[in-house]
């Protein structure tokens, strides 16, 4: 990390204790990963989802020595309806309610418009945007039917800002926003908030393999404090809109970031 000092890494505060949460794309080093362990931090119970059943299962086991009792896991991909459906009522069945749903799963890569395939843009949008729609049209099933809840969707800056090869994942993340702005107005009689942040250069090691030395320290000088975030600083965000402390939001796209534009 370069630039300003590091953040610190503020103990949990108990501010989602007793609430029951699933966390899609949970089973790694990135934000989805963070948020499941700064829930439990909070007092939280988490299902943790992923599409990688192992990384999934050693996730749920190392998290599962930290908080006992707190945590389980089920394998789900979320462009597949039938394992999207499972994965709720495996929620609704272990816990009774369902109060918050963190929509973390997306898919990236990087390609030139003029070369893009149709697997490509598809593969990107089915993943990034339908699989957010897929879960929280199921997670608003169940919310309705319980009584209320919050479901925080994780969309990004290039939603907003051009960024050179990124026309797949920015057109998904856009939808993203739209969806969210759209899901919260029809969830509010439900007493279900939704809410989105939008981070832009959060680090973990899966984005250092797939993107390219020059184009991260690029990004990286284009953020004010001269350093990424660190997933965890994206979480807490999460963690803010899940909270009751968010309690009058819904329909809104926070930015996690401070890139020039």
């Amino acid at each position: 990390m370069t630039g300003v000092e590091s953040p610190v890494y503020e103990p949990g505060h108990g501010l989602l204790k007793g609430r029951t949460a699933v966390i899609t794309a949970a089973a790694g080093a990135g934000i989805g990963g963070a948020t499941a362990r700064r829930f439990l931090e909070e007092g939280a119970r988490v299902l943790i989802s992923d599409a990688h059943a192992r990384r999934l299962k050693e996730c749920e086991a190392e998290l599962g020595r930290e908080f006992p009792g707190a945590v389980s896991a089920v394998p789900c991909d979320v462009t597949d309806e039938a394992q999207v459906r499972a994965l709720f009522d495996t929620a609704a069945e272990q816990h009774g309610r369902l109060d918050v749903v963190v929509n973390n799963a997306g898919l990236g890569g990087t390609s030139a418009l003029v070369d893009m395939t149709d697997e490509q843009w598809v593969r990107v949008l089915d993943v990034t945007l339908n699989g957010t729609f897929r879960c929280t049209r199921t997670a608003l099933r169940h919310m309705r039917d319980s009584g209320g809840g919050v479901i925080v969707n994780n969309a990004s800056v290039v939603g907003w800002r051009a960024q050179a090869g990124q026309a797949h994942y920015a057109a998904a993340k856009a939808g993203v926003m739209a969806l969210t702005r759209c899901a919260a107005v029809e969830a509010a009689a439900y007493g279900v908030r939704v809410n989105a942040v939008s981070p832009s250069l959060a680090m973990h090691p899966h984005l250092v393999k797939v993107t390219s030395a020059e184009l991260l320290e690029e990004l990286t000088a284009r953020e004010a404090f001269g350093r990424y975030a660190e997933p965890w600083e994206v979480a807490n965000v999460i963690v803010f809109l899940a909270s009751g402390y968010s309690s009058y939001m819904t329909g809104e796209v926070v930015a996690v970031s401070s890139q020039h534009a």
